[in-house]
């Protein structure tokens, strides 16, 4: 494989309808929204996805979700202490390696290795990595309506019990919102953890594939997609212009004469010309 040469910068298009793209846990899981009613997404819950798609692609990844565990570890630390046992954490470079090499989502976005010093081959310190896959915080770009309705149960939980409606909790969506989400791929980590051409391709056709096998009760299949992936790649390795500049470049406007967004053709998306440098567009699955 290839080791990344152009930088690479991109911009993606979320729409989201009668769903729950992210909810709050300090905040009864609510989906987020800022002080002035703009709804977020975590790039933490972006990235989580992303390595879901990874996974079902058939790639190694070191932070799984319990749901979707494809070995038997219970813990990062012990697939850490397993997997990567013939290296010692000691030896930073080579521990580094190994990691970026077995786990395409440490070589992506990064990791943290912790330890205790009472581990085999561990003095107490940790080894970090740091990625070349960044990814902002998606942000709305109007607000967005927050309903909320209560949930009940019309069915005995236990024999014997008398049947009732029983209140169990409430459940919280997002109407409709169009979501940005901005990132950025550096060439210069990409080499250190060796990061390829092909890895870079593998991150596009995941953002591109983003809700695949996403759904939940709180986002049922079809409640969340991908309208357009603008994707950039770079003639160099620091990239002909800043990523502010980029990821400015793409407008998306809300028409004047709608008041409550439905669709995402209730926006005027236009992008600014960048001398020698012009986007991929790509629709979403």
């Amino acid at each position: 494989m290839s080791t990344l040469s152009n930088k690479i910068d991109f911009v993606l298009l979320v729409s989201v309808n009668m769903a729950n793209p992210n909810g709050d846990p300090l905040n009864g899981n609510m989906p987020r929204t800022d002080y002035n009613g703009f709804g977020e997404i975590s790039d933490v819950c972006i990235k989580r996805k992303i390595r879901n798609r990874m996974q079902d692609m058939g790639h190694d990844i070191f932070v799984q979700s319990a749901d979707r565990c494809s070995d038997s570890y219970d813990s990062l630390s012990s697939r850490a202490r397993d997997v990567l046992k013939n290296v010692s954490s000691k030896d930073r470079d080579k521990y580094v390696a190994a990691a970026c090499e077995k786990w395409l989502d440490v070589r992506s976005f990064g990791q943290l290795f912790a330890f205790k010093a009472k581990d085999k081959d561990a003095s107490g310190d940790s080894v970090s990595v740091r990625g070349p896959v960044s990814i902002h915080q998606a942000v709305s770009v109007s607000p967005v309506e927050v309903h909320s309705m209560q949930i009940t149960k019309s069915v005995n939980s236990e024999p014997g019990e008398k049947k009732s409606s029983d209140t169990m909790g409430m459940k919280h969506y997002v109407r409709y919102g169009l979501y940005v989400v901005k990132g950025a791929i550096n060439v210069q980590l990409a080499e250190k953890t060796g990061f390829s051409e092909e890895d870079s391709n593998v991150i596009k056709e995941c953002l591109r594939t983003l809700f695949i096998n996403d759904a939940s009760s709180a986002r049922p299949d079809g409640s969340m997609e991908v309208e357009k992936l603008y994707w950039w790649k770079h003639n160099c390795k620091d990239g002909q212009c800043s990523s502010a500049k980029v990821h400015r470049s793409v407008h998306v406007t809300q028409k004047t004469e709608v008041d409550t967004p439905s669709s995402i053709d209730d926006y005027v998306i236009t992008i600014d010309e960048i001398d020698g440098l012009k986007p991929e567009i790509l629709s979403g699955c």
